[in-house]
């Protein structure tokens, strides 16, 4: 199983996401896209507008299911906790 987050370093919904992953030690990338530049942060929103066009955070890949903001209870399902 492959989880791929996209995140913002300053929010509530993306911290709670992350200690969520954490605290069920389900392993994880993560980005935080505010602390990209340039070029490579025009990227990352381009690939983060392919699975959710309106860019809010946290977006949550779970293999090729896409969980929009932070859903505990979603997300326990897809990762079967």
């Amino acid at each position: 199983m492959t989880v791929k987050m996209y995140t913002l370093s300053t929010c509530s919904h993306c911290k709670s996401a992350k200690i969520f992953m954490e605290k069920h030690s389900v392993e994880h990338e993560f980005t935080d896209v505010d602390l990209l530049t340039g070029e490579i942060r025009k990227k990352m929103l381009d690939e983060i507008r392919q699975y959710n066009p309106a860019c809010s955070f946290p977006t949550i890949l779970v293999d090729e299911t896409v969980v929009i903001g932070f859903n505990e209870k979603r997300l326990s399902e897809l990762l079967g906790l």
